[in-house]
């Protein structure tokens, strides 16, 4: 077990010196035990909001919980601030999820009674002695997320609970206590009871989990998914046809594993997740056959209605269920051109790209197929960095046409053309040429050329400009590994 920090260590023995119990609670101890590193302390003490104010007189105390936040000189930022929080007890709640009134509890027992789960219910002092009435501990050892007390009654005080005791059992690789999770099946509608902000925080944390598959199956098996988000639901059990092997909700929660193992961003995983939202609700026929024409359209407009009403920002709104859009993309090499691939970067957004490709990838895996990334994949990303390259021309230069005529008082024609190229050629090798003054000077001096001399050398910087366009290509397409 990891040891107290010393800045925490000190706040636990200066209430005990002061002749008041004092523990650290909570999910630092949970995660102690666990050998991880909390993210933050929290401590109990019998000891009253002002009695910690004058023990710790750097502190502040601005909230209605008995909570007194005393601030430490620690570097670390789960140690900079200390929650002390005096032994309470919760009376009733409002809108099934913040306690209506609180009253001071007189035992640490009663403190830990009124706490959610029994791996949260353990209090450790300054010595590491335990206190552990609801076997806490064994609970941990034995991977279970378990209420404390009466599951029905914890849940009933906050329905957010039980979206927890899922976040918890996916993020720690747990289970759900039997006896909780039948709780939770019983009153899953409480959750109606829950603002969309607070479901859709807990939703998140579930989905950034190391196991939120099974963190969503959990969701599902619980019945809190038709609460949250029920479209997904409509996918579970659809077959489909000869090109997968799963059904939509089996192939939608391994798209959202693959994204997952590969540690992509929130937008990636719910894309994951979302990107085949909408093929129930279009399917025509059945078995090997079966169509799901326009599915990602459906689904993007699902995708936009659930996030809004989840409540997401509204970069994120657009973001995701434009991911969801266009993962249908086509693409095989020598039959798209160059300037849709261009077309698609513009709808997606060159800076949502690498995300679609993830999108893709995930979607692939979730199909059943070896290759997350084949060939043609690679090819579309050396397409798209190509078509993302600006392409060497005049335009590139400091100096245009009109300026050489008016320089050299000449007439359009092949003369201005062959000044430019040869001007170009000499910026691609060195781009600290590209100043007007060098321009202007180097351009007297290619006036004075005889027509013979000055096409010459025009038409050797052409062939050194596409070497150099051949050379960037042929890097690109190594990047990449295709040819």
């Amino acid at each position: 077990m990891k040891q107290i920090p010393s800045h925490v260590k000190k706040i636990i023995t200066t209430l005990q010196d002061a002749r008041f119990d004092a523990y650290i609670v909570g999910g630092c101890v949970r995660d102690l035990l666990l050998n991880k590193e909390p993210k933050d302390w929290d401590v109990t003490t019998s000891a009253k909001p002002k009695e910690v104010q004058k023990l710790f007189k750097d502190s502040f105390y601005e909230n209605e919980f008995f909570t007194v936040t005393v601030l430490t000189k620690s570097k670390k930022e789960s140690e900079k601030q200390v929650e002390v929080t005096t032994f309470r007890s919760d009376i009733t709640y409002k809108d099934m999820r913040h306690p209506e009134e609180f009253r001071y509890a007189k035992t640490l027992d009663e403190d830990l009674s009124r706490r959610d789960f029994t791996m949260n219910a353990i209090a450790l002092d300054s010595k590491g002695n335990i206190q552990d009435p609801f076997n806490g501990k064994k609970d941990i050892e034995k991977k279970l997320v378990k209420a404390v007390g009466d599951p029905k009654e914890r849940f009933s005080e906050d329905a957010l609970r039980m979206m927890r005791a899922v976040r918890l059992a996916s993020q720690l690789e747990f289970s759900i206590e039997e006896e909780t999770k039948v709780a939770i099946q019983d009153v899953a509608s409480l959750l109606k009871k829950i603002s969309q902000e607070r479901i859709r925080d807990e939703f998140i944390k579930i989905i950034m989990t190391k196991d939120a598959m099974e963190g969503v199956e959990l969701l599902r098996d619980t019945g809190l998914l038709r609460y949250i988000v029920p479209e997904l639901e409509e996918g579970y059990g659809i077959e489909q046809n000869k090109h997968h092997i799963y059904t939509v909700w089996e192939h939608n929660l391994l798209a959202l594993q693959y994204a997952v193992k590969n540690n992509w961003s929130l937008e990636v995983r719910i894309a994951s997740l979302f990107h085949d939202i909408g093929k129930p609700r279009v399917k025509e026929g059945k078995g090997e056959n079966s169509t799901f024409y326009a599915h990602e359209v459906v689904g993007g407009k699902m995708t936009r209605d659930i996030l809004i009403r989840l409540k997401f920002s509204g970069n994120q709104v657009k973001k995701i269920s434009k991911l969801v859009r266009y993962h249908l993309f086509y693409y095989n090499v020598d039959e798209v051109s160059e300037s849709s691939v261009r077309r698609l970067v513009r709808k997606v957004g060159a800076q949502d790209m690498e995300d679609l490709l993830q999108l893709r990838m995930a979607d692939r895996i979730g199909s059943g197929v070896p290759k997350a990334e084949p060939y043609k994949l690679r090819h579309l990303r050396y397409i798209i960095e190509r078509a993302g390259k600006a392409p060497i021309t005049s335009s590139m230069l400091k100096t245009d046409g009109s300026n050489i005529m008016n320089q050299l008082q000449l007439e359009p024609g092949p003369q201005v053309g062959s000044i430019l190229s040869i001007l170009l050629e000499e910026v691609v090798e060195d781009p600290k040429l590209n100043t007007k003054k060098y321009l202007v000077e180097r351009t007297g001096e290619l006036g004075k050329l005889k027509k013979q001399e000055l096409e010459k050398l025009a038409e050797k910087a052409k062939v050194r400009i596409e070497q150099v366009e051949n050379k960037e290509d042929s890097m690109i397409k190594q990047k990449y590994w295709v040819s």
